[in-house]
């Protein structure tokens, strides 16, 4: 027996035997580690290939349209670099320590203005750069949340959201891109909800704002620049909808957008703001349209559509509204799509389960509707990982208790003996499981043997707005049986092992894992809760003020005695004495979602009710880990606390 793993065992066994919280810290105190026993180095240089991976996003053209920006990392965290040829050397054009968010171009001009915020404190920071020497400058006030900087169409302002005004309205403010001092707030937030600005006028006179209440009701309204007046233009004010506002068109007569309002699925629609006519352009398509970008011609646009997790791109002509899907798109996930100035090339990134996302641009042609080759222009490194072995996703349904139908990915290689099985549960919880590249995956099935299953429980965007309403307000432990009812068909399973499931998932996906573990502790091994909701009126009570009204709409109502009755019945952090799985507790210090308070009282519970618990904070990290040294480690220790436990 090698050093190393004495060294383990005896560190194990003090631990256990002990009864206190034993304490250490990584990466320069900023990650602290309770309960966690050392790390083996032979976990540490096994996981090595599966973290030293990069992707290389698109982020859109220069001003010339021959170049690429892309978003990649060199070091700890993903910076913005420029592609000038397919295949070409990256270079970098940013240096921070924090990743850079959102990326703008200016309207024929050279400056990009990006988003960028500290310690994942998510108090984003609007900047204004010059690509061509890296010189930059800060836009906003360096405390206040900003976002969504837009460009009026002759660049010389951007309108913007910003909570400034009292830290919890979402207000839109216009400011010229000279003169930070100028910004001026032309919509003040009647509430908690957020208001975003989409798009400017042909003469800059009036901005296109969205105000979204919650993932079934957003509301497009036009705001008079100088007169702050605003009109609905998008959406029933006396019916809930989903009313997504993409773009102006060219002539300034009217607006693309994404709705619901007409049927199941958001379609992509046009609608005259003269004559208030409304055209309904994608209504045979039954899935959701889930991105857009118009050439600046105004000829010709593209979308994207999320056709069962699996994405599909489109080009429109703007003048018929006749589409026609375009056939040489790698099965994926395509996201970022945008045109050149010219129109000559659509840019995008493409992930599949194989490749992490890589730019690529799309040839055009002088038809609308007729493409030619499809351009790569960069090669995601992969840490020496051999992809072509990677296990592919496989969707399936299976049925809840109430026979609703619900799909899921899996993940399983052949096996003459059942798979161990790690159920994985997505966030938001609007959010959706999709099958996009995952080393994280792909480094369970290696190392630890496992089937991974990937459920879109109800609640999950991406199958109707019907679905995603199921688990609201008092239905909410609905979408935790979903849970139970994939443990049964996970009992079916010849080449499944159901006496060795493991659950996993992080922010709201972190509360389904608790209340997986409240419920179904007899049929699982341990679970893993990454910045996860542990009782729904603490949450709702500390996280951001800008968030709270948003949350309310989702998950209830606090202040109604009824409500805040049942959120407390169900919260696992009341129901600790039913947990009997070993958990691994993983957050943020600066999470403005779900604040640290959420992890601190629910691994203060399972200890005083002698649980076995793991916990992990970063002190420079928010909702979820950014940074490279971080995640690392947050890695290693999962695979050690699985490898134990599982």
């Amino acid at each position: 027996m090698n050093s190393t793993r004495i060294f383990f065992i005896l560190a194990c066994l003090s631990f256990n035997l002990s009864g206190q919280v034993t304490s250490s810290t990584k990466n320069n105190g900023n990650l602290i580690l309770e309960d966690i026993p050392p790390i083996p180095e032979e976990i540490v240089k096994e996981l090595n290939r599966f973290q030293n991976v990069r992707s290389g996003s698109f982020r859109g053209f220069t001003n010339s349209g021959n170049e690429l920006f892309i978003s990649t990392r060199f070091g700890n965290v993903s910076q913005l670099h420029l592609v000038k040829t397919p295949g070409g050397a990256r270079k970098q054009i940013t240096y921070f320590d924090e990743p850079i968010g959102s990326v703008t171009h200016q309207p024929d001009g050279e400056l990009i203005a990006f988003t960028m915020d500290s310690g994942g404190s998510e108090n984003a920071q609007i900047f204004k750069l010059n690509p061509n020497n890296g010189s930059y400058k800060l836009l906003t006030d360096g405390k206040s949340r900003n976002g969504s900087p837009t460009w009026n169409k002759t660049g010389n302002q951007i309108a913007y959201r910003s909570n400034k005004r009292n830290g919890a309205s979402n207000d839109v403010w216009v400011m010229s891109i000279n003169d930070p001092n100028s910004a001026e707030m032309i919509l003040a937030a009647p509430d908690g909800t957020s208001w975003g600005a989409i798009d400017w006028s042909k003469d800059s006179k009036k901005v296109l704002i969205q105000n979204y209440v919650s993932i079934t009701d957003s509301k497009v309204y036009l705001v008079d620049v100088e007169t702050k007046e605003r009109q609905l233009v998008l959406g029933n004010p006396n019916k809930k909808s989903v009313n997504a506002g993409l773009s102006f068109d060219n002539k300034n007569e009217g607006i693309f957008y994404i709705t619901d309002e007409f049927n199941e699925f958001k379609n992509l629609a046009y609608k005259n703001l003269t004559t208030g006519e409304i055209n309904l352009i994608t209504a045979d398509i039954k899935w959701d349209v889930d991105g857009f970008a118009i050439a600046k011609d105004g000829r010709r646009a593209a979308f994207t559509v999320n056709e069962n997790g699996f994405s599909s791109l489109y080009l429109l002509d703007t003048n018929t509204y006749k589409y026609k899907k375009v056939s040489n798109i790698p099965i994926g996930l395509i996201g970022g799509i945008n045109f050149n100035e010219k129109a000559s090339m659509l840019g995008l990134s493409l992930n599949t389960y194989q490749n992490p996302s890589d730019s690529f641009t799309l040839e055009l042609r002088r038809s609308p509707l007729i493409y030619g080759k499809l351009i790569q222009w960069t090669e995601s490194e992969v840490g020496g990982l051999d992809t072509s072995n990677f296990i592919s996703p496989k969707l399936i349904t299976y049925k809840s208790f109430d026979n609703l139908e619900v799909p899921a990915f899996i993940y399983a290689k052949k096996s003459k003996e059942p798979l161990p099985v790690i159920i994985y549960i997505h966030g938001g919880p609007e959010s959706q499981s999709r099958p996009s590249f995952s080393s994280t995956f792909q480094l369970w099935i290696d190392q630890l043997g496992a089937a991974v299953i990937a459920p879109n429980v109800r609640g999950s965007n991406g199958y109707g707005k019907t679905y995603v309403g199921l688990d609201n307000g008092f239905n909410r432990e609905n979408s935790v049986k979903d849970i139970g009812a994939l443990l049964d068909w996970i009992e079916q399973q010849p080449n499944l092992d159901s006496s060795r499931v493991v659950v996993y998932g992080g922010s709201y996906g972190g509360y389904m894992v608790l209340a997986s573990a409240v419920h179904y502790s007899d049929r699982l091994k341990a679970a893993v809760d990454i910045v996860g909701i542990s009782n729904f009126v603490t949450f709702l009570t500390n996280t951001q003020d800008y968030r709270r009204d948003l949350r309310r709409v989702e998950y209830g109502d606090e202040r109604d005695p009824k409500m805040r009755e049942f959120l407390e019945q169900i919260s696992p952090n009341n129901n600790v004495e039913k947990i009997a799985v070993p958990m691994f507790v993983v957050q943020g210090q600066n999470d403005p979602r779900v604040p640290v308070t959420e992890a601190e009282q629910i691994v203060a519970s399972l200890r005083d009710a002698n649980k076995t618990v793991w916990y992990m904070n970063a002190l420079n990290e928010g909702h979820g880990y950014r940074k490279k040294e971080n995640r690392d480690i947050y890695q290693q220790a999962v695979i050690l606390f699985l490898k134990e436990h599982l």
